[in-house]
């Protein structure tokens, strides 16, 4: 069973907290994961490619020269895919569609075995709460500072608090997130987790196996 430190608002640490093993605890498999962020990036994707055929391509309705007598190959119209300015053979088309099947059960294995991985390398930090009374992100910034958590952060937390959002939107490095809102992708973009034991409870309560 994995535990971690759990820290106090001052950066000490108060205390450890167990965590499930089915859920902070699963074995990690790089090529599962590998797979299942492909298959999100890809799902992603949007189809934004896209060329006109001849028949798609302004003007060009009026054939260039008579059939006969003019010594040149026939054309019947400018916009003929041998012309320039004519239209594409055999282009990317907006109509492609890049979606990658996902497992349910490998989309969800892969999302557990991220949080794993951070419990295990010590990315994941349990503070005992993660307030901000004004809004301010001054505030925020020095709570922040007493944790050992550098890099990119990813802050979560159960329930919604408009003070904490303020105090969050001016700092690019930092993501705050509902515990019902977390993906792989935020696990994986992140150095570290920053969560509250209650937003830990409610991952546990959701992917746990039920007793």
């Amino acid at each position: 069973m994995p535990k971690v430190n759990l820290y106090n608002v001052e950066g000490k640490v108060v205390g450890e907290k167990n965590l499930k093993a089915d859920v902070f605890g699963v074995k990690v498999d790089n090529n599962l994961v590998h797979e299942v962020v492909t298959g999100l990036r890809a799902s992603a994707r949007g189809h934004w490619a896209h060329t006109k055929t001849r028949g798609e391509v302004r003007g060009g309705g009026k054939k260039p020269w008579k059939q006969k007598g003019t010594g040149r190959a026939r054309h019947g119209s400018s916009r003929s895919p041998i012309w320039v300015g004519g239209g594409i053979t055999f282009g990317p088309r907006g109509e492609r569609d890049y979606t990658v099947k996902i497992n349910r059960k490998a989309k969800k294995l892969a999302f557990l075995m991220s949080l794993s991985d951070k419990a295990a390398n010590d990315k994941l930090i349990l503070v005992e709460a993660l307030t901000s009374a004004k809004g301010k992100t001054k505030e925020l910034t020095v709570l922040l500072g007493k944790l050992p958590a550098k890099g990119k952060l990813v802050l979560v937390t159960v329930g919604r608090d408009v003070m904490l959002s303020r105090s969050v939107r001016n700092l690019p490095s930092v993501n705050l997130l509902g515990a019902g809102s977390v993906g792989l992708l935020d696990v994986l973009r992140s150095d570290y987790l920053v969560m509250t034991p209650e937003a830990a409870a409610k991952f546990e309560a959701t992917y746990g196996k039920k007793a």
